[in-house]
């Protein structure tokens, strides 16, 4: 229920943003608006501004919505309203107008992300768990339990990383971007900083995808290997672990991090079966030994192996938090860098350099929906901000369809100083609704191997 509620909150509010932008400045403009509507369908509430006549809408499905101008392209306009006909206005009227919509999207992602900058969100700080074997962070020196300073782009300015977000972001742009990341680590407060350069200029930008952060060794923050909830029945409870007990040595290997003991559990598994492991753990200050043998389980056709416990304590956290004009400010930027790689990853997936399973649809959203809500107001507002910024840039795009077909036609239209002729207008449509189809069978494909596959 919350992940329905979360999902169709965030659709309307979105869409509500948008619309309203091309409102505002259609009625800035002196522009006739016939009908406001958030949603398709059945109206479910509907009313008239006795000022403006203008009839607002909210319909049973909401998602989508539109913005009605009197139009002459759509209906016969009396002479004495022509002068408030959109197809009557001037070029850069006309695309003011159609290009407020997308800027609404990316003013309210402004505004959202201050919000989350001014009040401040708790985030796992940049403690670096033992890399993954064999990975770009391992082959560079990283070792884990080192802790994050600063992160910089191969020709950029250093940026302080102050949580392991921060350091996330750096990481997909430097994955993205093909360029190398340097970072500035210190092991302990004691000891003075070092330099270790992620050689990420040669990772494939097809790679960008779910399991990048596996390839870059880099999976998440550095955790206590700390059991919590022991399930009953379980391989863990038959062996005699209680929440609470500190994993050290499973094996004889050094165990430091949740991640890494649940890795090792996970692939404890040969021929279908797995071996009796000896564990060394902390209880109360003392030390014990004792014998755990994984449960096989098959997940994804793959045999695995599970104790049937929570593992890993949760990570460090740090409050990150800004002023009123730091936070409008990294607000800003953090909307740019956010558009700026989402128009990169669509022109590499464009010419085959990305993997198109990145892109998401309803399903997907609907879940993240849910999860960020779960989390508390804060991690919603972040997912309102970055899904807001994505609609944004998607109607940008100049597809015929969208925003920024309609700004690519008033583009040939002041170059050439006339506009598209109707038979171009006609089969430019069909193409970009073509295209808008394949796209979500894409997305929905995706959602439904992503969550059921």
């Amino acid at each position: 229920m919350l992940t329905f509620v979360a999902f169709i909150v965030a659709i309307a509010l979105l869409i509500a943003v948008h619309e309203y932008g091309h409102y505002r400045v259609a009625v800035a403009c002196g522009v006739k608006v016939l009908r406001f509507s958030i949603g398709f369908g059945k109206p479910l509430l509907r009313w008239q501004s006795k000022v403006s006549g203008t009839e607002f809408v909210l319909a049973l499905f909401p998602l989508g919505g539109f913005v009605k101008m009197l139009d002459e392209r759509e209906a016969p306009v009396p002479p004495a309203e022509r002068h408030l006909a959109f197809n009557t206005q001037s070029l850069g009227r006309r695309t003011a107008i159609v290009a407020a919509g997308p800027l609404a999207n990316l003013l309210l992602a402004v505004l959202l992300y201050s919000l989350v900058n001014w009040n401040g969100v708790q985030l796992p700080a940049a403690l670096l768990a033992p890399p993954v074997a064999d990975s770009i962070a391992s082959q560079a020196g990283l070792v884990g339990g080192e802790r994050v300073l600063r992160a910089a782009l191969d020709g950029e300015a250093e940026i302080e990383v102050r949580s392991f977000e921060d350091l996330r972001w750096q990481l997909t742009r430097g994955a993205l971007e093909g360029q190398d990341v340097r970072l500035w680590v210190q092991a302990d407060t004691a000891s003075t900083e070092r330099e270790f350069l992620l050689k990420l200029s040669g990772f494939d930008s097809k790679d960008v995808d779910a399991q990048m952060f596996q390839k870059i060794g880099l999976i998440g923050p550095l955790t206590r290997p700390v059991l919590g909830d022991i399930l009953p029945d379980s391989a863990a409870l038959q062996a005699g672990l209680l929440a609470g007990d500190e994993v050290t040595q499973v094996d004889g290997k050094l165990i430091t991090d949740g991640q890494q003991l649940r890795q090792l559990i996970r692939q404890s598994v040969a021929n279908q079966v797995a071996p009796t492991q000896l564990w060394t753990i902390l209880r109360d200050g003392q030390r014990l030994q004792l014998k755990v043998t994984p449960q096989v389980v098959m997940a994804q056709d793959q045999a695995i192996g599970r104790i049937g416990a929570y593992v890993g304590a949760f990570p460090e956290q740090v409050l990150v938090r800004y002023g009123v004009f730091d936070g409008s400010w990294q607000a800003l930027v953090k909307t740019w860098d956010v558009s700026t790689l989402t128009l990169k990853m669509m022109g590499k997936m464009l010419i085959g350099e990305a993997s198109v399973k990145n892109i998401s649809g309803p399903l997907t959203i609907a879940d993240y929906a849910g999860k960020s809500a779960g989390l508390g107001l804060t991690q919603y507002l972040i997912f309102l901000a970055l899904i807001s910024v994505s609609l944004g840039v998607l109607n940008l795009l100049p597809l015929p369809v969208l925003d920024g077909g309609h700004l690519m036609y008033y583009l040939w239209e002041g170059v050439t100083g006339r506009p598209v002729s109707d038979w171009w207008l006609e089969r430019l449509q069909q193409g970009g609704v073509a295209i808008l189809m394949l796209m979500m069978s894409i997305a929905i494909f995706n959602d439904i191997s992503r969550l059921f596959g």
